[in-house]
């Protein structure tokens, strides 16, 4: 954040990652360009920010309109969404140095009519941790679930078990984004922290204040995409829980008191699935007592 007479003004910069090499190996597109958005517009929300606008990158190592297309049709969706205006951008054939495609961007945000940002420094023992859900693994993690799903020779056209759809398609599903949802309960007085789970996972809870307990203690029913990526590489439940979102893209700290007010107002914006995923104590660090976790840090 930066400071601009009256004006706070948030910035932030962030990639799709590895994502884009399945999206590659799929021959889909679309959903790493609404990532696009996602993974940046979901940074400004963490600390009550409006996204106004963005600007992106495309790294390629040779010009494919086709592919273009398509990640400007996923990119429109995911500005539509937050909503945000994209400003322009760069496309850059640069062969000796990207063999494939590379994407990322930057966005800007504001706070609307002297709102305060959200720093966590407010976050007190008893408050309320509220979780959203996520549209599955967003963008992270996928450098270890290409190992994954090459070492276990993964049909990418065929549904998972319990899967509906090809486990290909349901990995790209794309990042959901909090934007509208955060917007609607920023201002609200009870609002005292706001976490987007990417990479890192739980552990950015840390971030909002490292000198209290955040204890998960109503931790949702785990998606079984999630679960199927742990069996086919044994993983711990530390692993998965540090990885990957675990099924809770988002997370508001609320004064109990206003927790009522906080939950109609994210009714109000359409999200209906907001749930109270746990508490704060004294103490330190993050705490999954269903799964036995604890994290003293992010590192």
């Amino acid at each position: 954040m930066v400071r601009l007479g009256r004006e706070t003004l948030a910035l932030t910069t962030d990639s799709v990652g590895t994502k884009v090499l399945l999206a590659q190996q799929v021959g889909r597109w679309e959903e790493v360009g609404e990532d696009i958005v996602g993974v940046n517009v979901n940074d400004l929300a963490a600390v009550g920010a409006r996204p106004v606008a963005l600007v992106d990158t495309i790294l390629c190592d040779e010009p494919r309109p086709e592919v273009f297309r398509a990640i400007g049709r996923g990119l429109g969706r995911g500005l539509r969404r937050a909503p945000c205006a994209l400003l322009g951008g760069e496309t850059a054939v640069v062969p000796d140095m990207v063999h494939g495609i590379d994407l990322g961007a930057t966005a800007l945000g504001f706070f609307p009519g002297g709102r305060l940002p959200v720093s966590g420094t407010a976050i007190r023992a008893g408050d309320v941790v509220v979780g959203i859900p996520s549209n599955g693994l967003h963008a992270n993690g996928f450098t270890l679930v290409r190992r994954l799903i090459d070492a276990s020779r993964v049909d990418l056209r065929a549904p998972r078990p319990g899967g509906r759809v090809p486990i290909g398609t349901e990995l790209l599903a794309p990042t959901r984004i909090y934007t509208r949802a955060v917007d609607a309960i920023a201002d609200d007085p009870g609002v005292r922290g706001l976490a987007h789970l990417s990479g890192g996972g739980v552990r950015n809870l840390v971030r909002l204040r490292p000198d209290v307990s955040f204890v998960l203690d109503h931790w949702p029913s785990v998606p079984g995409v999630f679960r199927w990526l742990q069996s086919l590489g044994s993983m711990s439940e530390t692993e998965m829980f540090q990885t990957f979102n675990m099924g809770v893209g988002f997370a508001i700290v609320v004064r109990p008191t206003r927790l009522a007010s906080v939950q109609r107002g994210l009714v109000r914006a359409g999200v209906r699935d907001a749930v109270p995923i746990g508490h704060v104590a004294r103490g330190r660090g993050v705490v999954v007592p269903e799964f036995s976790l604890r994290y003293d840090g992010y590192s």
